[in-house]
């Protein structure tokens, strides 16, 4: 069975990373609580610039598939499997959640965009984003509560 999209990286890491992930996540979210909420504007904006574990993934199978096709355009016409081999597991990764370079990537805590909105959304909460709203889809609110979803930089 293909497992969900929210799933399917937490799945094939290891659970050690995993935690250590969730453990980082939660110390952080607790440190900027207590430091106040120019903290949490300053977190919130970082987040919407870090690189989730897809972005990440995609950048360094195009670096590699660009490098197999140099290798293979001036060395040998064998480099370009290389690509070929980089896109087998980039399609391994889409599929199931795994691929070679992940754990790696999963070890040095790079988060999928999951575990990112969920740090935001802690943030969120903290900052008051969701106070005094109802999620009763006929109350007129409801315009912010989606607007309190959005990061900063998302259009209105």
């Amino acid at each position: 069975m293909i497992p969900s999209t929210v799933e399917r990286v937490p799945l094939h890491t290891a659970d050690k990373a995993n935690e250590r992930i969730r453990r980082q996540t939660a110390e952080r979210v607790a440190q900027i609580a207590s430091a106040g909420p120019e903290a949490i504007e300053e977190r919130l904006a970082e987040l919407d610039h870090e690189w989730d574990i897809e972005r990440t993934l995609e950048a360094n199978a195009a670096t590699f598939s660009l490098i197999g096709l140099a290798l293979g355009a001036t060395v040998n016409r064998r480099w370009f499997a290389f690509p070929g081999v980089i896109a087998a597991f980039l399609l391994q990764h889409a599929i199931q959640g795994w691929c070679p370079p992940l754990p790696v990537f999963r070890r040095w805590g790079i988060r999928t965009s999951f575990e990112i909105e969920q740090e935001r959304y802690a943030l969120k909460v903290l900052r008051g984003d969701f106070e005094g709203l109802h999620p009763d889809p006929t109350m007129p609110n409801v315009r912010r509560v989606v607007q309190a979803t959005r990061s900063p930089t998302s259009s209105s």
